[in-house]
């Protein structure tokens, strides 16, 4: 299996920075490991959104930077 095999198709959302940054600091607290936390995040919301069987809203870390508005 080739690396472009092994991922889903990319997909784009408009998010910015001041927002997508600190999200991937707070994902990485929460999961340390994987390539990418951030969008194993958002997939775990998706779930969960659509109400699929068993999802579960994702847990979120504790309050650290990241909690800061600009």
């Amino acid at each position: 299996m080739t690396d472009d095999q092994e991922y889903d198709k990319p997909r784009q959302m408009r998010i910015p920075d001041s927002e997508w940054g600190p999200f991937e600091d707070a994902t990485k607290a929460q999961h340390p490991t994987g390539r990418s936390p951030r969008a194993a995040v958002v997939r775990e919301f998706i779930r969960w959104y659509l109400r699929r069987p068993g999802a579960k809203l994702p847990e979120r870390p504790a309050a650290g930077p990241w909690s800061e508005a600009d």
